[in-house]
């Protein structure tokens, strides 16, 4: 299978293509890996993931400034139902709209905005940097065999509020609930940097990997 990485100068694309090379390689599989800024590869990959680093409408603007991208990214996700990773900002770029310096509209892929972290404790800085535990109610495949108190490295300032709950799939504390995976039928994203999470962010790539959704 070949795993489209979207390069759309916005991305972690270094670190996310070796992390997803590494996973696929221990979990004995032979996906190709392509980092691309080219719509056609995209529109026959049999997986997908969008990283994002930024803001919003900027990752929002780079990505439709590559010439028939967003349609071939559509066309893979919504029509042919390929399994879709977003990262960060990738993930963020799903919602219907982002408030980050204005509002600019997202894919709407998953309904609601995107929108300021604001912890109750004034002493929690932003953005929000570290490791935090992840929270689940049900478990999602792609968060399936996660060892006991499963941590993940986080960087924003910005969170994803869905319309509906039961599209987040997992949580954190950040001075209150903060929005850690969204997800619907083919479609998942992570507000954390599965790539830069060691061995738990593997076990998630793997898991997406293998995801037959």
């Amino acid at each position: 299978m070949t795993i489209a990485i979207i390069d759309y100068g916005s991305g972690n694309l270094h670190s996310a293509s070796k992390a997803f090379e590494r996973a696929g390689r221990e979990a004995g599989l032979s996906d190709k890996v392509v980092v691309t800024a080219d719509p056609e590869v995209v529109r026959k990959a049999d997986r997908v993931v969008l990283p994002g680093v930024g803001a919003f409408a900027d990752c929002y603007s780079g990505l439709m400034a590559v010439e028939g991208m967003f349609e071939a990214l559509s066309e893979a996700v919504l029509t042919k139902g390929q399994p879709f990773f977003g990262i960060c900002v990738g993930m963020q770029l799903l919602a219907t709209k982002g408030l980050e310096h204005g509002e600019q509209m997202g894919f709407d892929w998953i309904s609601g905005k995107v929108q300021a972290l604001t912890p109750s404790d004034p002493n929690l800085k932003i953005p929000h940097m570290g490791w935090n535990e992840l929270r689940f109610g049900t478990v999602h495949p792609v968060f399936a065999d996660l060892p006991g108190e499963a941590h993940t490295y986080f960087v924003h300032s910005y969170h994803f509020d869905c319309d509906d709950p039961s599209m987040v799939l997992s949580t954190v504390d950040y001075g209150g609930t903060v929005t850690a995976a969204v997800g619907r039928d083919n479609i998942i994203g992570t507000q954390f940097h599965p790539e830069k999470s060691q061995g738990v962010g593997l076990k998630v790539i793997t898991n997406f990997l293998t995801w037959r959704p």
